[in-house]
């Protein structure tokens, strides 16, 4: 009996310390949803790490100064499921990224959508972040 109750006690610990694990960090927490961004860049580089790929691009602003941006993407898996590969962001691809800012005004994003130089767009949100629009990818 007091092995069972030993077991359910760790177990029960077990989700509780997972909990926090589960729920890292939300869309609201880091991104301003009032602040979209379109910018059009060149990658530098694109980071597949978890728990959130990141595409590293140099955006020339309206002032001709070269700024390097980090835009947030969902995770490698779900990256891969919509029809990215590690070869679709090549250093020096031109792309379109829509996206929202960082909160602290950082050059840094959370993608929504990458529109590739013959046209096709691909999703790069994840889903259940609170994002706008994070559950249909169509919308806008």
């Amino acid at each position: 009996m007091r092995k069972n109750v030993a077991a359910a006690v760790a177990g029960f610990g077990l989700l509780l310390a997972a909990m926090p694990v589960m729920a890292h960090h939300s869309f609201a927490a880091e991104y301003d949803a009032t602040k979209p961004v379109k910018m059009t860049g060149t990658v530098t580089q694109m980071e597949w790490i978890n728990p959130h790929a990141w595409i590293h691009m140099d955006v020339t602003g309206p002032d001709g100064k070269v700024v390097n941006w980090m835009i947030e993407a969902g995770t490698p898996n779900t990256l891969f499921r919509r029809g990215f590969t590690k070869d679709s962001l090549a250093v020096g691809t031109e792309i379109v990224v829509d996206g929202y800012q960082a909160k602290d005004g950082s050059n840094r994003a959370n993608g929504r959508d990458v529109t590739f130089p013959d046209g096709r767009k691909l999703f790069l949100g994840s889903s259940g972040t609170g994002a706008p629009y994070d559950n249909d990818p169509n919308a806008k």
